[in-house]
């Protein structure tokens, strides 16, 4: 029963991110659109190789209860280096004056995220982080894959390690994942963070999941 669980999980995971990257594909709302509001400043951080629009859902509703939206421009597709995403992530942080932000991040967006909280001028900005499906620990399956960007997903990967050693932030940070990650079979639960395990199973339509939007709003509002 587990088996056949995990499959259907795996399908419906696919449907989902199929479904939003085609959409991403045709989609010309511009991220500028969703930037004002009086609510708490967000800041968006995809997964590797996403667009801002896979989370346009997430951005639409955030943005309809009031919070200012940011995407930040080089961490589109986030196939760079962690610590050089976060490096630019913080200088947007800076250039645009946003303090008190809260980081709102999918899969490796949550490694980027971790990075600006650690240090340097960034980490003042920060009040903290929802991470969905973000693996802090690596992935083993990451020894499987043939691009030096998946391969960076290794469980011994320095900038994982460096991570996992830098504990002093993970209070500020809510991480959220199904029972069931085709992608991580580790999970994401994160020692001393507000870790949130779903009673559903998936790596990228839990970003519809309502849980989701209520962690965001508990630590934004």
């Amino acid at each position: 029963m587990t088996l056949l669980r995990n499959l259907a999980w795996w399908v419906q995971d696919y449907t989902y991110a199929a479904i939003w990257q085609v959409r991403a594909a045709f989609d010309r709302t511009t991220p500028e659109s969703f930037g004002t509001g009086p609510g708490v400043p967000l800041v968006i951080l995809p997964g590797v190789y996403e667009t801002w629009q896979f989370l346009q859902p997430l951005i639409t509703a955030l943005h309809d209860r009031g919070h200012p939206v940011h995407v930040v421009a080089p961490a589109r597709r986030n196939q760079r280096p962690v610590a050089d995403i976060a490096r630019q992530v913080e200088d947007y942080l800076v250039a645009h004056g946003l303090t008190d932000v809260v980081l709102v991040a999918h899969s490796k967006g949550g490694l980027v995220g971790k990075q600006v909280m650690t240090g340097g001028e960034g980490a003042e900005r920060v009040r903290g982080m929802v991470a969905v499906a973000t693996p802090f620990g690596g992935s083993l399956y990451a020894r499987f894959m043939l691009g030096r960007t998946l391969r960076s997903f290794s469980p011994a990967n320095a900038t994982i390690l460096a991570l996992s050693r830098s504990t002093d932030v993970n209070a500020r940070i809510v991480s959220i994942y199904g029972r069931f990650d085709p992608h991580i079979p580790e999970g994401s639960e994160l020692a001393g963070a507000k870790n949130v395990e779903l009673e559903t199973g998936g790596h990228f339509r839990i970003l519809a999941h309502p849980r989701v939007m209520a962690e965001v709003a508990a630590l934004a509002e």
